[in-house]
């Protein structure tokens, strides 16, 4: 007969982890997917986890407040890290929507609950369509499944210099925007230089009226040109978040994910 004791506890486990995952990672924690949705998707990751990760070396299935706050701190440390994707295209939006006086545009965000500007809304459902089409969030979890060999179950015990790592990453997110905008920033600049230029040749030109048409019209011919360069942005930098998250996850000194990603 099998140890149902055993089981529940290690799917117990097994659900704080990916619940902490899912609650802040991109695409699975939009609101758009309904709250039953995740529910039972991650208690059926955790159900087919659960035999696995607790016959794993070194897996400790014990229900103990230190073992649980282990999982979620696991399931943290992914989702953090891979929510500075969401943030990095929010804040790219706005700088784009400023290029194109649309910055007092506004909609309510359905996944924060706030206003947020109109262009940050389009650049993060233009990320998500990304994500999805790549794959990414397969390859997300797929990590995450890969994440019991470097972190046992119920014996992780978060580095206190973690936290201070994913602050660190989070201010890359200022200048991953500012990469991710800079065709349309360029463009918009060389127009505003040039429309400047024509005013102090002809006094009679109406700049005002023409800067913000033009602006608006030549960002988003450049905008929809960089398109097609957006993948492979949005790839490297899931990658790199990917990546550090694995690292700080493998920092624990009871194994190594490193070697694990074949």
């Amino acid at each position: 007969m099998p140890d149902w004791s055993s089981f529940l506890v290690a799917m117990t486990l097994a659900l704080v982890r990916v619940s902490g995952m899912v609650a802040f990672a991109p695409f699975f924690s939009s609101n758009a997917l309904p709250v039953r949705v995740k529910a039972v998707f991650v208690l059926a990751v955790a159900y087919l986890l659960a035999p696995l990760v607790a016959a794993l070396p070194n897996a400790q299935a014990t229900l103990s407040f230190s073992s649980l706050l282990g999982e979620l701190s696991v399931g943290l440390v992914y989702g953090l890290t891979l929510a500075l994707l969401n943030e990095m295209l929010l804040f790219a939006g706005q700088i784009a929507g400023l290029q194109f006086s649309f910055s007092l545009v506004n909609l309510l965000d359905p996944a924060s609950a706030i206003q947020t500007p109109l262009m940050g809304e389009l650049f993060q459902l233009m990320g998500t369509l990304v994500v999805l089409a790549a794959g990414l969030d397969r390859i997300l979890l797929a990590s995450m499944v890969r994440s019991f060999h470097a972190a046992p179950l119920g014996g992780y015990v978060l580095l206190p210099t973690t936290s201070a790592q994913i602050v660190r990453a989070a201010g890359g997110v200022f200048l991953a925007a500012v990469e991710l905008a800079a065709p349309v920033l360029a463009a918009t600049l060389l127009v505003e230089v040039a429309v400047s230029l024509l005013g102090k040749l002809s006094p009679q030109l109406p700049v005002m009226a023409l800067t913000v048409p033009l602006k608006t019209l030549t960002g988003f011919a450049i905008l929809a040109g960089s398109l097609a360069l957006w993948p492979r942005f949005i790839e490297a930098r899931f990658s790199g978040l990917l990546d550090l998250a694995e690292r700080l996850i493998s920092a624990h000194p009871q194994g190594s994910l490193t070697g694990m990603r074949g």
